[in-house]
């Protein structure tokens, strides 16, 4: 029974992880890619936006997963 709470932690501590290396990454190369064309900072912004609401999104997926596993327990 409380392996499957430690494993639901680590899973969401892994989730909250990779959302953030994930999305880190995603600004810091949007930023790389401003600075090589400034011209195209509009499609750029609108791109990592959406692709940042993704990978929140997959994020809060796994997190709830977690959740469910801890309730229903």
């Amino acid at each position: 029974m409380e392996f499957a709470y430690m494993g639901a932690g680590i899973g969401m501590g892994l989730c909250a992880i990779g959302a953030g290396l994930g999305i880190g990454l995603l600004a810091g190369k949007a930023l790389e890619g401003v600075a090589r064309q400034p011209e195209a900072v509009g499609d750029i912004r609108t791109n990592m936006i959406l692709t940042a609401a993704l990978v929140e999104g997959v994020a809060l997926i796994g997190e709830v997963f977690c959740l469910l596993i801890v309730l229903t327990k």
